[in-house]
């Protein structure tokens, strides 16, 4: 029970290089993250974001046709 307890601490700990696995000081294993597709984040912020004022204009004036 406490390998398994230390093993999802680490996975929860898990950065996107991964994480190499040895025996004897020599790499036998890499664990890295399963890459989620982009569907999977379709959504994925819905009701934990708030949005506060008006997000459709920056409040300023400008001249699409002005030239610098």
């Amino acid at each position: 029970m406490q390998f398994k307890a230390h093993c999802l601490a680490l996975l929860d700990e898990l950065e996107s290089d991964g994480l190499i696995i040895t025996r004897g000081g020599k790499p036998v294993a890499r664990v890295v993250p399963y890459a989620r597709g982009d569907a999977d984040l379709v959504g994925s912020l819905r009701g934990k974001i708030r949005i506060k004022g008006d997000i459709s204009t920056t409040g300023v004036r400008w001249n699409a046709d002005a030239r610098s």
